[in-house]
């Protein structure tokens, strides 16, 4: 590596969203809104507020609507400004205006190792960030979840996951890390031995999940690029860093945060009922609703 500062970071969003069918037909799952900003805008605000300068979203020939999104539209912001609605012109703005982002086409959908893999030559000989769109995370008055991802690597220079404990009935829904120590106690930087994607319930290693944030470095793409198929036939990320373990040292790191899986639909209302509920537009009127409704359940 010839850079250990984290500056960039992969958003993987080819896949085509078949849990949220019809309305993926035409519409990116990532694009879908939670309230009234779309689920990847959430992702890069993170990114941008952990320190990341250049984002690289890896897409598929469907999803013109995300580089749409994130580009300048001077129609829209002239209108806004001869209106008068001058707070809405300079949001607009911003939207464009959090990082430098770019594009590249996954061809084939082949998994999440993959994507990732697409990523070299952006990534060149840099650390780098993983972030998943189906994961946000809300750390109210705290660090970013990927802020805390990257302050574990600046102190190993290593890679890092970043965990949660799950119940253990759902271990089978995520990739699983099994720590070297298995009395990690409190500890949120956690050595690991291995990883799993996906484990049946009774050889599951911990409760402790991959939820959607890394920290990885380079040397992760010369086991991407040789990686075979792996759960579901697919290029598991996962499995690629199981043996970047035989080089380098893999940490877990337990983030702070509330995070919802927005790539499930009851995830995905959940976090829509909870982010309204913070806006103070909306908070007394659907908190009556949802009163109402409790009564009468």
């Amino acid at each position: 590596m010839t850079n250990t500062r984290v500056r960039k970071a992969v958003i993987p969003a080819a896949g085509l969203g078949t849990r949220f069918l019809p309305a993926t037909k035409a519409m990116p799952k990532e694009m879908l809104p939670i309230v009234d900003i779309p689920t990847l805008q959430y992702i890069v605000e993170e990114a941008a507020a952990s320190g990341i300068e250049e984002i690289l979203i890896i897409t598929n020939s469907n999803k013109r609507s995300m580089e749409d999104h994130f580009d300048r539209n001077y129609e829209l912001e002239e209108r806004l400004k001869s209106s008068g609605k001058h707070d809405l012109e300079e949001m607009i703005r911003k939207i464009s205006d959090m990082a430098n982002i770019y594009y590249v086409r996954q061809k084939e959908p082949k998994g999440l190792g993959h994507a990732i893999w697409c990523a070299r030559t952006f990534v060149g000989e840099e650390p780098f960030a993983v972030l998943l769109g189906d994961d946000l995370v809300v750390n109210e008055g705290g660090e970013p979840a990927l802020k805390q991802l990257i302050g574990a690597y600046c102190e190993k220079k290593a890679s890092v996951v970043g965990v949660q404990s799950v119940p253990h009935e759902d271990v089978g829904k995520y990739g699983i890390v099994e720590p070297l120590d298995k009395n990690y106690g409190d500890s949120r930087r956690i050595k690991l031995s291995g990883i799993v994607e996906k484990p049946l319930i009774e050889q599951s290693p911990s409760d402790l999940a991959v939820l959607g944030r890394y920290v990885l470095t380079p040397e992760i793409f010369k086991f991407l690029e040789t990686q075979g198929a792996g759960k579901n036939g697919e290029i598991q990320l996962t499995d690629a860093i199981l043996r970047l373990m035989d080089i380098q040292t893999v940490y877990a790191y337990k983030f702070e945060g509330i995070r919802y899986d927005v790539g499930d639909k009851f995830g995905f209302v959940k976090a829509t009922i909870d982010f309204a509920l913070q806006r103070d537009e909306l908070r007394g009127e659907l908190s009556g609703y949802i009163k109402k409704l409790a009564e009468e359940l």
